[in-house]
């Protein structure tokens, strides 16, 4: 796996703010993201501004990144590990399957054990994850020969809106970078899952020392932005375009839901910022009521006018102004 520079994968600066980051990644997460950009790379492209945004949004790991990345492209291009560690060595207690830089140059094939680490280091962009505190080998962290539980493992996780709303089933893969070995998972995604919420595999986690059991896989949820829908709480917030003479006379007009088009009723006399609610088409909350959909009007006046249409604009224009004197008088 080449060096990739995260920062301009999100096209900021190295000293950019946390704010710059978030406000970056949502702005190409809604350029980029499947449902609205069907063009040939795009899905590729939403997945790698994920994986820069993973990364930087978390101080640690982006103090780890800032760190080593200079140094992870050197030892890529030179086959030697970074200045001062090539002599260290991690252990995972399976005999044999420890990770030595030592190894790294002059073997061939080292550019994808040093991506391992990296991986173990950063998390896997949603298949893997940090080592919990109860992780380490065991020498040095308890002694040769005793028990220890294996740590938990955390990583993000991220759904799209409509698998938050109506949960379902989703198929990982994991790669151990101790062993290299893969291994399939099936996630139960509950209805209604918020953003910052986990989901516990238990026994998924790292293997224990001498014995003991194997820690937990804890998936942290990230809901992918969606350029339709913002979530607010239990509601979901989106817009509905209406025509100026439908706002003044009322009328129907549609709005997109995520499971499909509705027809809503305009009241007469809407102006812009008025919501129309949609009762339960929100998320699902404890005690099993759901949350509602907010579709706020925006008047959408015609970019091109035909001839009769700015004849009648003109004359209502003048009219709206005679009843404005009047009303003076």
């Amino acid at each position: 796996m080449d060096y990739k520079d995260y920062y301009a994968t999100l096209g900021v600066k190295k000293d950019a703010s946390q704010e710059d980051i978030q406000k970056a990644y949502r702005k190409l997460a809604r350029k980029y993201h499947p449902d609205v950009n069907k063009d040939t790379g795009a899905e590729i492209k939403f997945k790698e501004i994920g994986e820069a945004y993973e990364v930087l949004k978390d101080a640690d790991k982006r103090q780890k990144y800032d760190q080593f990345g200079s140094a992870w492209k050197s030892a890529r291009q030179t086959g030697s590990p970074p200045p001062g560690w090539e002599h260290v060595h991690f252990d995972f207690g399976d005999g044999g399957g420890g990770f030595n830089f030592g190894d790294l140059g002059g073997m061939g094939g080292g550019g994808d054990r040093f991506s391992s680490f990296f991986e173990m280091l950063f998390g896997g962009g949603g298949t893997g994850g940090r080592r919990g505190a109860g992780a380490a080998g065991p020498a040095g962290f308890g002694g040769f020969g005793q028990q220890q539980a294996g740590g938990n493992v955390e990583a993000s996780f991220q759904i799209t809106l409509a698998e938050a709303i109506k949960g379902g089933t989703r198929e990982i893969a994991l790669t151990d970078p101790s062993t290299g070995q893969r291994r399939n998972l099936s996630v139960k995604i509950p209805a209604g899952v918020r953003s910052g919420q986990k989901i516990r595999l238990a026994g998924q986690g790292s293997q224990g020392f001498g014995g003991g059991p194997t820690g937990d896989l804890l998936l942290k949820i990230e809901i992918q932005p969606d350029p339709r829908f913002r979530v607010e709480g239990a509601d979901i917030h989106t817009t509905v375009a209406v025509s100026p003479w439908k706002a003044a006379l009322g009328g129907e007009a549609e709005v997109e839901t995520l499971n499909g088009a509705v027809r809503v009723k305009i009241p007469a006399g809407s102006s812009s910022g008025r919501k129309i609610r949609l009762r339960g088409r929100g998320l699902s909350q404890p005690g099993g009521e759901k949350g509602d959909l907010l579709a706020e009007i925006r008047i959408v006046i015609p970019e091109r006018l035909t001839d009769r249409e700015r004849e009648l604009y003109e004359q209502l224009a003048e009219a709206s102004g005679a009843q404005t004197r009047e009303a003076q008088v």
